[in-house]
């Protein structure tokens, strides 16, 4: 029997954890525009705020 070295297992492990980060910057981003935004970024003023507004008590993130 011969030992084989298969490196695209490697690969797939280094895709899955790209793809996982990827996830998790897009919800942290997600989270900051829902919650704590105001107009800063999205330059929508008020909009995104009021649009998000039970969401956001759902969440537990103080508005008032």
């Amino acid at each position: 029997m011969a030992i084989v070295h298969n490196p695209s297992g490697t690969d797939s492990a280094l895709t899955a954890l790209l793809i996982s980060a990827g996830v998790v910057l897009l919800a942290l981003l997600t989270l900051y525009l829902v919650g704590f935004d105001q107009g800063a970024i999205s330059r929508s003023g008020m909009y995104m705020h009021e649009l998000m507004h039970d969401g956001r008590h759902l969440l537990g993130v103080p508005c008032h």
